[in-house]
């Protein structure tokens, strides 16, 4: 149905120009786009080297390629750069678009697409247009106006989440930008300030509690709210109190570093963009997070160091398409220099790292060996791209966080295993007040007399040899880890020249293993390494306590300069793009 609607709105009236000025809205990486520029493009994980060549030859998982590529981020990367041979890439390939899929076809036209496109082309249409003649001119106001209306028509088939809310602020801000197309707009203020009152939660969360694309839908409300007061209209309370609700929830869930914490399918977020965003919503009144939840997640903070830790049960039903079994994992920061991650979301390296990514052993937290603390159920295909739900929620996770004299300790909790084992996760964290130092306990234990006969059956079915676990402490890969003393630490070396140690009280095994560091925008996945603390649950209560700290000769200060470390040798594009 899209694309009949499409091929009808190709038929419609044309806008005759814009309203007033664009302005660019998003931030683009500049040697992305230089590399563009030289024929290097990489999308969803493939390299296509095409010097000379159009972006369309890109290769790769064509459901990811197309929905990359027909969005039009890319467009920004260009404008990075900004010089005449970036203008004229960007404007050759847009005119490619639409002789392509201009009248209707190809995979580009759905609604969160649409409107993905429609704010890069608008916010971008002065970089498009200097130096086009007016037939050239014509036609992109032409196709500005046939993706309005197919919006206008098809938006309400949009699910709810980021899709939506990118439809519905794509009609909006093109509704408002260009000539003739404003009629449009009422409705779709409408329906994106009730999406804010429903979608939005008291906690400024989103239910697939993924904060990156929390971070995307707070861009997209601050584009709309703009070309909402730039018109003259009022804009809704409900958008500028979503807004306000998000910022805090946003700033919660920032490392020390700038970055996201990544859970649940999310990344770091691009550079600029979180601080951008934040900034936009002007100042907020700062939300204590000793002792409540953001999002379900539990942060402590102290000194230079950050820790976000997973408290909440993960999403469900269609919010669960990307979520991972992360209950009770964490991630740390020390300054600038991220020490304890998760592997993060591998859906541009394929279905098997996508896979890999989402259980529990890509997590910093504890799992049963061969189980998930949630499951991934069989892959549907929607809209030509597989999705696998996670299936098989922890009912019950507890989270909560305390203000210590000496420090801040979040208290955590999940049966995820009890189904499977009896057991249940209990998990304490405790930050020193200096940030200096994180001591940790991990408790596996059974709650009554049906989870002990499961953990019976469970040990049964290992021979007596007992229930295998593994807590697991994946590092950044820019960390240097040793092992030390005799194999009862690990010594990890940061740039910035910290230096921390990881202790354990000797009732598990400790190995350093190696790991790997998901993240989109790059060839493959980047070695690292993990910290390993295994053993084997003999009896209804296992604990496992460590410690990691500062060494002693790290001072609370550091002058750390070093510029963050952007790409391994092996993952870096190369290419002459003058």
């Amino acid at each position: 149905m899209h694309r009949v609607h499409a091929r009808w709105a190709a038929r419609k009236a044309l806008a005759t120009g814009f309203v007033s000025q664009p302005e660019p809205r998003g931030i683009g990486h500049f040697a992305r786009g230089r590399q563009l520029l030289a024929g290097n493009f990489l999308f969803a994980g493939v390299l296509t080297t095409a010097p000379g060549g159009s972006i369309w030859q890109a290769l790769g998982d064509r459901a990811q390629v197309d929905f990359e590529l027909h969005g039009f981020g890319w467009l920004d990367d260009l404008a990075a750069v900004g010089d005449t041979r970036a203008r004229h890439a960007a404007q050759a390939w847009v005119g490619e678009w639409i002789d392509a899929f201009g009248a209707g076809h190809g995979p580009g036209w759905t609604p969160d697409l649409t409107g993905r496109r429609l704010i890069r082309w608008i916010s971008h249409g002065i970089f498009l247009l200097r130096g086009q003649d007016k037939a050239a001119q014509e036609r992109l106001f032409r196709s500005l106006a046939q993706q309005t209306l197919f919006l206008s028509r098809r938006w309400r088939a949009t699910g709810p989440g980021l899709a939506r809310f990118e439809a519905l602020a794509g009609l909006i801000y093109a509704g408002l930008s260009l000539q003739g197309m404003d009629r449009m707009t009422a409705p779709a203020i409408a329906a994106l300030a009730a999406d804010c009152a429903r979608q939005i939660g008291p906690d400024g969360g989103i239910p697939t509690r993924n904060p990156e694309e929390l971070l995307d839908i707070l861009t997209l409300l601050h584009w709309a709210r703009g070309a909402i007061a730039a018109s003259d209209r009022p804009v809704p309370p409900a958008l500028t109190a979503a807004i306000a609700r998000i910022g805090p929830t946003l700033r919660a869930l920032r490392h020390a570093d700038g970055g996201l914490a990544r859970f649940h399918g999310g990344g770091r977020g691009a550079d600029g963009r979180l601080d951008h965003a934040l900034s936009l919503g002007g100042p907020t009144p700062r939300r204590s997070v000793t002792d409540t939840l953001c999002m379900g997640f539990a942060r402590l903070s102290a000194g230079r160091t950050t820790l976000i830790a997973d408290a909440a049960r993960p999403p469900e039903g269609a919010a669960a398409a990307h979520a991972h079994a992360s209950t009770l994992a964490f991630e740390m920061t020390s300054g600038r220099r991220p020490l304890i991650v998760n592997c993060g979301s591998g859906v541009t390296f394929g279905a098997d790292w996508r896979r890999a990514g989402r259980a529990t052993p890509s997590h910093s937290t504890l799992g049963i060996g061969g189980y998930s603390s949630s499951r991934l159920a069989p892959a549907v295909t929607t809209g030509g791209i597989a999705q696998e739900l996670l299936v098989d929620l922890p009912d019950v996770v507890n989270g909560i966080v305390t203000h210590l004299d000496d420090g801040r300790r979040a208290e955590l909790s999940h049966d995820g295993f009890r189904p499977t084992h009896g057991l249940t996760h209990a998990r304490t964290l405790e930050l020193t007040l200096d940030g200096r130092g994180l001591s940790g306990e991990d408790l596996l234990t059974t709650l009554d007399v049906g989870d002990k006969a499961l953990f019976d059956a469970a040990f049964e079915a290992t021979f007596r040899q007992g229930v295998p676990y593994a807590i697991r402490f994946h590092l950044h890969p820019d960390v240097d880890a040793t092992v030390d003393l005799g194999g009862s630490a690990v010594s990890m070396a940061l740039q910035s020249g910290e230096i921390w140690v990881l202790r354990h009280d000797g009732h598990a095994d400790l190995t350093l293993e190696p790991s790997v560091y998901l993240e989109s925008g790059r060839l493959k996945p980047r070695a690292a390494r993990q910290v390993v603390l295994s053993g084997v649950a003999m009896a209804y209560a296992t604990r496992i306590r460590w410690s990691l700290a500062k060494a002693q000769d790290t001072p609370d200060v550091v002058r750390d300069l070093s510029p963050v470390r952007e790409a391994d040798d092996d993952d870096t594009v190369t290419g002459d793009p003058t």
